[in-house]
C-alpha cells in the first residue's frame, strides 16, 4: 500500500468490523461512507492540495470526512485555530460557528441540523452520496497532514510499522489522544485499517483491547496495552 486510498480500497469485508462509536460498522459499510463523504467534499470544492480543517471530536463523521478529504489530494488538520485557512471546515455544527474561514470556504455540520442553508449538512448531504468512486488521482507523494508535512507515503509506511508491531486482527484500537497529533492518526486510524482491527472511539464506543494515548495519559487508560502517538509519527 502506497497511499491511503488504497487502505480504503481493502476495506471490502462485511463480516469485519472496523469502527465503533455508538454501534459498530463493517468495513464494507465503512469504504461506502467514505466515498460517499469524498464525493460530498468534491462537490464542496475539496481537490488536490486544497485544505481541509476538522474539529478533534471522536466521532464517525470526522474520521470519514479525514479519509475522504486525503482520496481528494486534500491536505488535513484537525483541531484547528479559530481563524482557520482551509477550503473546508468540519465539525459538530454547535462549534463550527466561532471560527473565521476565508471568503468561499465552506463549513460542513453533523449533529443537529444547521440554521444556515449555506452549510452542508453530512448527515443530509453524504448519505445522499454515490457510494462509487473514481480511481483517485493520488501517490505516495501527494502531501495529507499540515500538522508535520507528512506525505500519503509517510503515513501508510509508518501505519504499517504500528500494525505489525501492536496490533492483530481482533484487536480494538481506542482513541484517547487528540487527533491533532499526527501520531494518532497514524497509530489510531490508518493502523487498525490496514491491521484489520476495530476502530473505537470513546467514550461512545466504550473501552478496546490497546489504547492510543499520550504517554502521559497512559495510567489513565482503562486498556492493559497502550501505544503512543509519539512512536507512530510518520518521518
Amino acid at each position: 500500500m502506497e497511499t491511503v486510498a488504497d487502505v480504503v480500497a481493502a476495506l471490502d469485508d462485511p463480516e469485519r468490523r472496523a469502527v465503533r462509536h455508538k454501534r459498530p460498522v463493517d468495513a464494507r459499510t465503512t469504504r461506502d461512507r467514505v466515498y460517499k463523504a469524498g464525493n460530498a467534499l468534491r462537490h464542496r470544492g475539496v481537490r488536490l492540495d486544497a485544505g481541509v480543517a476538522i474539529l478533534d471530536a471522536p466521532t464517525p463523521q470526522a474520521l470519514q470526512t479525514f479519509l475522504g478529504a486525503s482520496l481528494l489530494g486534500a491536505t488535513v488538520e484537525f483541531g484547528p485555530d479559530p481563524v482557520v485557512d482551509a477550503r473546508v471546515l468540519a465539525g459538530p455544527t454547535a462549534e463550527l460557528g466561532g471560527y473565521d474561514l476565508p471568503a468561499g470556504s465552506q463549513r460542513v455540520a453533523w449533529g443537529d441540523p444547521p440554521a444556515d442553508p449555506s452549510w452542508m449538512y453530512f448527515e443530509r448531504d453524504v448519505w445522499s452520496e454515490n457510494p462509487a468512486f473514481p480511481e483517485p488521482e493520488i501517490d505516495a507523494d501527494t502531501a495529507l497532514l499540515r500538522a508535520d508535512g507528512a506525505t500519503h507515503g509517510e503515513v501508510v509506511a509508518a501505519a504499517e510499522r504500528v500494525a505489525d508491531e501492536h496490533y492483530g486482527e481482533n484487536d480494538e484500537v481506542a482513541v484517547r489522544a487528540p487527533l491533532a497529533d499526527p501520531g494518532t492518526v497514524v497509530a489510531g486510524v490508518v493502523a487498525p485499517l490496514i491491521a484489520g482491527a476495530t476502530i473505537v472511539l470513546p467514550p461512545a464506543g466504550g473501552e478496546g483491547t490497546v489504547a492510543v494515548a499520550a504517554r502521559e495519559a497512559s495510567d489513565d487508560a482503562p486498556e492493559s496495552r497502550v501505544v503512543s502517538p509519539a512512536d507512530a509519527t510518520p518521518t
